[in-house]
């Protein structure tokens, strides 16, 4: 249990302390945001947990395909939003095609042989 609640704990840290660069500095924050921190520590717990390198070597290359719709967001989000669209309906936009993306990827990815 008090390996779960560290696991918690340290991706919560890493979350706030995002938000809280960015209150600074807005390039520094987006330096930090753009490292693959999730990634990491998905990789560190899986080790620590004496998972197979074949597991973590999977989720690497998914992880890799997977990232490709997610850049949708970060390009539609600012656009939107400089366009004087509100945040809100913004993100909901944003989320929304991204998430298309996401469905018109899964069967391509499939039919050149990337399992998923």
């Amino acid at each position: 249990m008090l390996y779960y609640a560290l696991k918690v704990i340290i991706s919560a840290l890493i979350i706030v302390a995002i938000s809280e660069i960015a209150k600074r500095s807005t390039g520094f924050a987006a330096l930090v945001a753009s490292l693959p921190l999730t990634s990491l520590l998905a990789f560190v717990w899986l080790y620590m947990e004496a998972s197979p390198s074949e597991q973590i070597a999977n989720l690497s290359s998914q992880i890799f395909w997977l990232v490709l719709p997610s850049l949708l967001l970060f390009l539609l989000l600012p656009l939107l939003l400089r366009h004087g669209w509100s945040f809100w309906f913004s993100l909901g936009i944003s989320v929304a095609a991204t998430a298309g993306c996401y469905i018109a990827l899964l069967p391509l990815l499939r039919r050149m042989g990337v399992s998923l």
